[in-house]
């Protein structure tokens, strides 16, 4: 066997995880499957040059048959017809998983992406609580001695794992002498000790894909869903999967990528800062009309997030399939109940719109938000699981409306530049640190956040913006002096030890990609050098 481990410090639980025969499993997809996967990122770079010479997206010709044809995807199993409630967070450590299966949510979104740093103890470690989940003895105890265990007095949320990304290598797993692929690790390893055990438990190996941005891409992911249910021995079709239609490339392929995995299709979920962060990203050639205005300022109504997540109802309930919506970032601050209190009405409102789109259900960061977006959807689901029977006909979706950016309302100030750098250096440090989920003003960021924000630092400067707030032109220097300010604000909040230790990378890391001539398509990318 030509796979090589380098383990910087024990993960809890390998000896139960990395067995020889799960080892064996993952070297075999990647044999499989490695080359197709960089094929298709390649794919990726030749669409975005092309775009930048020019071209732009529309929807397929060459696909067009599959548009409008008469095909729906499998069933949902029993487990999956009621997700109007969607708890997400990381799977390391042990308590957060613990708190997520009790929460109350339908479905808890075990995140080994961008709620996750993926340190290879944090990767061994989500592995190996998702193993003892799924066999209910998933239990903690702090360091207080204060005790954590899963609830019996109702039931646990539904667990539905989320990989990495296509483009993410994991460093610690060599086959062949090169990284293995980041989300065949995190499949493989998750499918080979639980696919058996979940069925018997009456759910199943249940998936969210994320980044994709092609039909292709699914076209991958379902043909290594057939060979591993016949390596494992389970039924073909036992494998559902959501798709993270996160990339404004997907937005145009969202039938063709249901209809590539129909018989392991469940649906398809609205993200919303990775959506942005990919609409500066395919475009960041094409000037100021595609700036987007403060993070803070693009809401859900703009036009051209509606025509998304109306077309994204539409096509899910046509094709059987549910549609999910985004998640609620905000996270209530118990020590200021007015914060709370807004942060409520937020949620409320966000939900209520979903709902009445005709979102089977939603995502929430915070066990506190889940009762109420429970409530939302129950005002309008009623005694019913879903609502997939609402088709949506009357929607009516061109490219234009999913690329007319200037509908956004909102201005680009000083102060969403501020914010903008704060809390890409903030999040970037605490991802450093092994956290990938982190409360920054009173929201739950991930890596999409610092992705989104350090993308309007690049794409500000590139257009030479001019700020309403100050009348000032975004420059490099501009950009430099505010990441020092901002930089120095975070090292009063933090402490000189945590600040040298991540802090200042994380800065350095911030400043560099943001200012680069060549724009990289990923934080993460550098960022995963930096880490054990």
């Amino acid at each position: 066997m030509a796979i090589e481990l380098s383990d910087p410090r024990p993960a809890n639980g390998a000896e139960t995880i990395l067995t020889p025969e799960a080892l064996a499993f993952v070297e075999e997809l990647h044999r499989r499957f490695a080359s197709t996967r960089n094929d298709l990122l390649a794919a990726r770079t030749a669409r975005r040059e092309a775009i930048a010479a020019g071209e732009t997206l529309d929807f397929l010709p060459e696909t067009a048959e599959i548009r409008e044809g008469d095909w729906k995807v499998a069933p949902a199993p029993p487990a999956l017809q009621d997700r109007r409630v969607e708890m997400t967070g990381p799977a390391s450590p042990a308590k957060m998983a613990i708190n997520a299966l009790n929460s109350g949510a339908k479905v808890w979104l075990a995140d080994l992406e961008d709620a996750s740093t993926p340190t290879w103890h944090n990767v061994v470690d989500a592995e190996y609580n998702l193993y003892r989940a799924a066999r209910g003895d998933l239990s903690f105890t702090s360091p207080e001695g204060k005790e954590y265990a899963l609830r019996t007095d109702a039931p646990l949320a539904v667990v539905v794992m989320r990989p990495r990304g296509w483009h993410l290598p994991e460093k610690h797993v060599m086959i062949d002498g090169e990284p293995a692929v980041g989300a065949l690790v995190d499949f493989g390893l998750h499918f080979f000790h639980n696919a058996k055990q979940l069925l018997e438990n009456g759910q199943g190996p249940y998936y969210y894909l994320p980044k994709m941005e092609s039909h292709l891409e699914a076209r991958l992911w379902n043909d290594v869903f057939t060979f591993a249910e016949d390596y494992v021995g389970v039924p073909q079709g036992s494998v559902r999967a959501t798709v993270l239609i996160e990339t404004i490339p997907a937005a145009f392929e969202m039938e063709e990528i249901l209809y590539e995995l129909r018989e392991h299709a469940a649906g398809l979920n609205a993200g919303r800062w990775d959506y942005l962060f990919s609409m500066i990203k395919v475009f960041r050639d094409s000037g100021k009309d595609f700036l987007l205005p403060d993070r803070a300022d693009v809401a859900m109504t703009a036009p051209f997030m509606r025509a998304y997540t109306e077309l994204l109802v539409k096509t899910c309930h046509r094709r059987g399939a549910f549609a999910m919506g985004g998640m609620a970032a905000f996270i209530p601050n118990r020590r200021e109940p007015e914060i709370t209190a807004k942060a409520f009405e937020k949620v409320t409102a966000d939900k209520t719109r979903e709902a009445n789109d005709g979102f089977d259900g939603s995502w929430v960061a915070h066990p506190d938000m889940v009762d109420t977006c429970r409530e939302v959807f129950d005002s309008v689901l009623g005694e019913k699981p879903n609502q997939v029977d609402k088709l949506r006909e009357e929607v009516s979706v061109t490219a234009k409306d999913l690329l007319d950016v200037t509908t956004a309302e909102g201005a680009i100030t000083e102060a969403g530049l501020r914010s903008n750098l704060y809390v890409a250096v903030a999040y970037t440090a605490v991802w450093l640190s092994g956290n990938g989920a982190v409360a920054i003003h009173n929201l739950m960021e991930d890596a999409a956040t610092a992705e989104i924000s350090r993308s309007q630092v690049w794409q500000q400067v590139r257009n030479s913006v001019t700020l309403e707030d100050t009348g000032e032109t975004v420059t490099e220097d501009l950009v430099k002096r505010l990441l020092a300010e901002e930089t120095e604000r975070l090292r009063g909040e933090v402490g000189e030890e945590a600040f040298a230790k991540y802090y200042a990378p994380a800065s350095e890391l911030i400043g560099r990609i943001s200012l680069a001539e060549n724009y990289p398509d990923f934080l993460t990318l550098p960022a995963y050098e930096l880490i054990d």
